[in-house]
């Protein structure tokens, strides 16, 4: 009895949203936490079709950000600046759209460029915008480990991390060289998340670049 009652409630509740209109349920999404919002697009076609569309965003930003322009990339950017950085400054939208620039670059590509060349554009970028060398190699830093941090776990991560690790070193001039915080934390995650995925040869290479550059090396990582 109390099956047909739960069922009866949710059949109820889900023929209610299904009458309402796309603008109310666009002012319900946009409310909820963004982290949600892929699992709600999934719950029927009707709700799917306005993540895809505009107005959602255009709404989101506006309520987000006031001031902002309306676009779904801006959101995005303005987004990642506020939670990923904590940042309210004048370079938190440049800060999330050379995150998002890099994650894609990244996961998108079977061969990105050459880490050297995306970490220099990088900071020639925020240069541009009038950083110093110190902070341009700082905030490089930050979104180098952030972009890491938050790659998926599959092959492609494991064989492109694995390439990062491999990159023979070039010298390169402050603030064009890389930070050694961004090198460590590729070979951490090859050595804890991604051990499984290497054949022994490839886990004696990776580790022997790994023993050139850092002495010591945790002893995690040691062992196949």
């Amino acid at each position: 009895m109390t099956d047909n009652r739960d069922s009866d409630t949710l059949t109820l509740v889900d023929n209610s949203f299904g009458r309402l209109p796309d603008h109310l349920l666009i002012e319900i999404f946009i409310r909820l936490p963004v982290s949600e919002w892929a699992q709600i697009s999934c719950v029927k076609k009707q709700w799917a079709s306005l993540f895809l569309g505009e107005c959602l965003w255009q709404a989101a930003l506006m309520r987000t950000f006031p001031s902002a322009s309306q676009a779904k990339r801006r959101f995005a950017a303005l987004y990642v600046g506020k939670h990923i950085f904590a940042l309210d400054n004048d370079i938190d939208e440049i800060v999330g759209h050379t995150y998002l620039f890099l994650k894609e670059q990244l996961e998108l590509s079977n061969m990105p460029p050459p880490s050297g060349i995306l970490h220099g554009t990088i900071i020639d970028q925020f240069i541009t915008c009038g950083k110093s060398r110190d902070v341009a190699h700082e905030l490089a830093s930050q979104i180098w480990l952030a972009v890491l941090d938050n790659l998926e776990e599959n092959q492609h991560t494991f064989l492109l991390l694995k390439r990062l690790a491999l990159e023979g070193d070039v010298f390169l001039p402050f603030p064009y060289s890389r930070s050694i915080k961004v090198q460590w934390r590729v070979f951490e995650k090859l050595f804890t998340d991604f051990r499984d995925c290497f054949d022994q040869a490839d886990y004696y290479d990776v580790l022997a670049i790994a023993k050139n550059k850092f002495q010591p090396i945790p002893s995690a990582w040691l062992g196949f």
